[in-house]
């Protein structure tokens, strides 16, 4: 099968990824980009999400034995071949996916590649490092729930959605993982990672060619030695629908002894990744609210008034759900103002159109972001892998920016009245002991 190269009408275009599919279901995308470095991501359609309550937290975990060998590479072994070349390698876990890569120097990347497809296709998991992993992932879940930050945002996610798994926490709590198996693990592996939720993306300073062929030859060879595995067709997930919008305020207050200043977060339930078209808009708004020292809530309630030390905006875009995601630190006297004047600018979104102005500002801050963040392999690795993984196409990674400058003062009217009303939403306010 010869490799296409993704087309546009678009021009002229950053990037050319090549997108590459095996007969076993794995995607490949690559691109040859004049850096010396190649970085291979891969992404598996695979986090905290897929989980059920009783298992919460184990994709995570099993990040971390992913390190701990194989059959063929002793535990510790992968990191040291790495290390001997002055590569790096790293991973992470989200609601909606798995990621590990490394960069090598391209003379290295066909000797190190396929050692970071076996230790994620055939990790070993072996008990008495499953037993120790535990114990760190244990003072991890202690260091999280120990940060104000996190803490606020764990609350605000309870808040956020009623019945959806982007409620609980990545990491899992206490209770679960103190009570997971090592061949649970086992099977969640043998279950999820296959090559048809994963998707490998090469780039750097080698042709496309030679890094499909490293790559696809990479997982044949680790295929080759998995036991059992290699007919497993992966289970149905449990779709939900989209959780509705807020139609009331739903409030939740705390007081916390630690914290020296109040938090406070204000959420609106939006779109997910599965309706893509519809988030731009909401991206842009973010942008004009929170973007800088001139958007409308940094500049009004920080700049002007002093009422928050800090405050920011995000459009928070999950696979199936979203939340419009606002957030503050602040003096305590200040919430109830606050909280007020974020329900006004919202308002004002409704009757009055962003102007001209913020809109040229926003568009110019995503073009630049945009070439920023398409610098390097790793930079631009990750953009196809998660595009790729979670939403299943490559476009709109490709696309964004343009998506963006067609947005105008209409559109983001329109989305304002739709998904943020200034009567109905979520609101976390966290204030220190008096």
């Amino acid at each position: 099968m010869i490799p296409t190269l993704l087309e546009s009408a678009v021009t002229p275009r950053l990037n050319s990824p090549t997108l590459h599919r095996l007969p076993n279901g794995l995607t490949i995308v690559a691109e040859q980009m004049p850096i010396d470095a190649v970085n291979l991501s891969l992404w598996l359609g695979v986090g905290s999400a897929v989980e059920s309550d009783a298992i919460n937290g184990m994709a995570h975990y099993l990040e971390h034995m992913v390190f701990k060998g194989t059959s063929c590479l002793q535990s510790g072994e992968f990191e040291h071949l790495i290390e001997q070349r002055g590569a790096v390698t790293n991973a992470a876990t989200s609601q909606d996916y798995t990621h590990y890569y490394i960069t090598t120097a391209p003379q290295d990347f066909a000797d190190l590649a396929p050692h970071q497809i076996e230790v994620v296709l055939n990790a070993a998991i072996p008990d008495e490092a499953f037993e120790r992993e535990r114990h760190v992932i244990l003072e991890e879940i202690r260091r999280a729930n120990d940060s104000p930050q996190r803490r606020t945002f764990y609350r605000a996610m309870d808040v956020a959605f009623e019945r959806s798994p982007y409620r609980r926490p990545v990491l899992g709590p206490t209770s679960v993982i103190e009570h997971l198996t090592p061949q649970q693990m086992r099977d969640f592996h043998a279950t999820w990672y296959q090559p048809q939720s994963m998707t490998a993306v090469a780039v750097g300073n080698l042709p496309v060619e030679q890094l499909i062929q490293i790559v696809a030859d990479g997982v044949a060879e680790s295929q080759s030695r998995r036991v059992g595995t290699s007919s497993r067709q992966l289970p149905e997930r449990l779709e939900s629908e989209p959780e509705a919008p807020f139609t009331e305020i739903v409030r939740y207050e705390q007081v916390d002894d630690s914290l020296q200043q109040a938090r406070l977060v204000m959420m609106w339930r939006v779109p997910g990744m599965v309706s893509l078209p519809q988030t731009y808009a909401l991206d842009v708004l973010a942008s004009v609210l929170a973007q800088g020292r001139t958007a409308r809530l940094v500049r009004d309630l920080r700049e002007d008034r002093q009422l928050v030390s800090g405050i920011s905006v995000s459009n928070m875009t999950y696979t199936r759900d979203g939340v419009f995601y606002i957030s503050a630190q602040l003096p305590a006297e200040n919430l109830k103002p606050v909280e007020a004047a974020i329900a006004q600018h919202i308002r004002r979104l409704h009757t009055e159109p962003v102007t001209d102005a913020e809109i040229q500002r926003v568009r110019t801050l995503v073009a630049n972001r945009y070439v920023f963040g398409n610098e390097t392999p790793g930079d631009r690795a990750g953009l196809y892998g998660y595009y790729q993984a979670v939403v299943g196409d490559l476009e709109p990674a490709l696309l964004y920016p343009t998506h963006i400058q067609s947005v105008d003062a209409a559109d983001l009217q329109a989305a304002a009245q739709q998904y943020l009303s200034p009567d109905a939403y979520g609101i976390v306010a966290i204030q220190p002991a008096a």
